[in-house]
């Protein structure tokens, strides 16, 4: 035989070594339990990216538009919808009889906490470790900042109308800065421009070293659907443990767009992502004070500010 026929010779033999290896492991994983073939190794990696809260979360860039309120795809649908859901509290909130009256709602105005024992607020408050942020614009209505300050929680004010950068009162710190929001759409992030007097709050969270805030308050004379849309969007409502929300429906708001019907099931919409969040609403003040228009028609003869308040039933505060 010569050197060709050997070399000819032992590449069939390992041809048919490699043959009968394949036809040994089919015969194995007929054999085998059902879902046998799937399994592997787990090890501490496999392990922490097969649980939810390791994997890693898709960014979002807009909110999801909750379905018309009618074919018809109308005004007074759309108005009937959103009036009677922002009207109808989720869940009830009932003062301790170890809170004292101070924290009543006649104390502070349409501003209402949650202090019921199944939600940590009260403890907070009485263990003097809560956090609250205020963002507001030129506002005058401060009762419940002073009340929670004066109870010993940490409060950050921040409103751009302030004459100095910092300023601080006994458990209560001011802040010039203008929260701000960013328009998600990747294509358009180049357009804004940020200086440091305006900061997203998830930035502010961050630059304080605050992993959780107790109570956020907004108040912004209608900016509030785009800070509020950005909380959701980062992803920071985990962190909050009670949002106290005006609403201005005079008109669509800063930066919100489309016709009348639009505008009302994109603020349904925002608020239907609380919900779905875990948050509950507790707490819904109409000003009989303001004008009876919603984007400039009476609509149900309902007043243009509401004053919300929602408690995020799964908040765990740290420390």
């Amino acid at each position: 035989m010569n050197r060709r026929s050997l070399l000819r010779a032992g590449l069939l033999l390992s041809l048919l070594c490699v043959c009968a290896r394949v036809y040994v492991q089919l015969q194995r994983s007929s054999l085998a339990p059902p879902g046998r073939l799937r399994e592997r190794p787990v090890t501490m990696a496999t392990e922490a990216a097969s649980t939810p809260e390791h994997r890693p979360r898709i960014p979002r860039w807009k909110i999801d538009l909750e379905p018309w309120a009618a074919e018809t795809r109308g005004l007074q649908e759309e108005a009937r919808r959103f009036l009677r859901y922002i009207s109808t509290p989720q869940v009830s909130c009932e003062r301790p009889a170890s809170v004292p009256p101070l924290f009543d709602r006649e104390d502070h105005g349409s501003w209402v906490l949650c202090l019921d024992h199944r939600f940590s607020l009260a403890q907070r408050i009485a263990s003097k470790h809560c956090r609250v942020y205020s963002l507001r614009l030129a506002a005058d209505d401060d009762g419940l900042e002073r009340m929670l300050a004066g109870s010993g929680c940490e409060v950050h004010c921040f409103d751009p109308s302030l004459r100095s950068a910092h300023l601080q009162e006994e458990h209560m710190w001011l802040h010039r800065l203008s929260v701000d929001w960013r328009d998600p759409n990747p294509d358009r992030l180049h357009a804004h421009t940020h200086t440091h007097s305006r900061r997203k709050i998830k930035d502010i969270l961050n630059s304080f070293g605050h992993r959780q805030v107790d109570v956020l308050k907004l108040d912004l004379e209608s900016a509030e659907w785009k800070v509020l849309e950005n909380l959701v969007l980062e992803r920071v409502l985990d962190s909050l443990g009670l949002l106290l929300l005006e609403l201005h429906l005079h008109w669509p708001g800063f930066e919100v767009g489309g016709d009348e019907p639009s505008v009302i099931r994109y603020w349904f919409s925002l608020l239907r992502e609380l919900e779905r969040a875990h948050y509950r609403l507790y707490h819904s003040y109409s000003d009989p004070n303001k004008p009876r228009l919603i984007l400039h028609r009476n609509i149900q003869n309902a007043s243009s500010s509401f004053v919300l308040g929602w408690v995020n039933t799964r908040f765990v505060p740290h420390g």
